[in-house]
């Protein structure tokens, strides 16, 4: 039987320090790829080290924190998954979930959304997930839809990134959605 945080294709884990290499891969070969929301400053490798540092030691605060994705096939870090805002008083959480671009469309991202919405709904007891999706990555979108996401509302020019205004999707999916689509008992 899998772990609760396994599946078929990813494993989430705790980030290492040796993690910040892949993590600066991935912000080289990205840029302004699929799903960055502005363009930052030229990082130092020390910069990269420091924050896979403090990732490595970070307490979980009231259920905010980040989660290394890696490929079970091959041990590799393929990205990282979180829920960096809670709402607890109400029961919602919001997440994200970055893989780097060589490793897309494998079905990581799919597994490891699951995994953590799986530990949020079932040990954590939220009651809704949000995402925020800029309008023009299809290709999120369409990742949340299938999960069984919903677009609850739209925040029109909302995020300024490569030189222009975009809008942001507001996604959500409620705990019996994400059942009886994904059953809270699998691991």
């Amino acid at each position: 039987m899998a772990s609760s945080w396994s599946g078929k294709r990813v494993r989430l884990r705790a980030i290492e320090p040796d993690d910040w290499t892949a993590f600066a891969r991935f912000a080289d070969a990205d840029g302004y790829g699929q799903g960055r929301t502005r363009l930052d400053l030229p990082r130092s490798a020390e910069s990269y080290r420091a924050w896979a540092q403090g990732q490595a030691v970070a307490e979980c605060d009231d259920d905010r924190f980040r989660l290394a994705v890696e490929a079970t096939a091959t041990g590799e870090l393929v990205g990282t998954v979180g829920s960096h805002r809670t709402g607890r008083p109400s029961g919602w959480f919001e997440f994200d979930v970055t893989i780097g671009a060589e490793h897309r469309r494998k079905g990581y991202a799919a597994e490891a959304v699951v995994l953590l919405l799986r530990f949020m709904f079932a040990e954590r007891r939220y009651h809704k997930c949000l995402a925020a999706v800029l309008a023009d990555n299809g290709a999120s979108l369409a990742l949340f839809r299938r999960l069984g996401f919903t677009e609850e509302g739209r925040l029109r020019k909302h995020v300024f990134s490569a030189g222009r205004h975009h809008d942001l999707v507001m996604m959500g999916m409620l705990v019996d959605e994400f059942d009886r689509r994904h059953a809270m008992s699998e691991p």
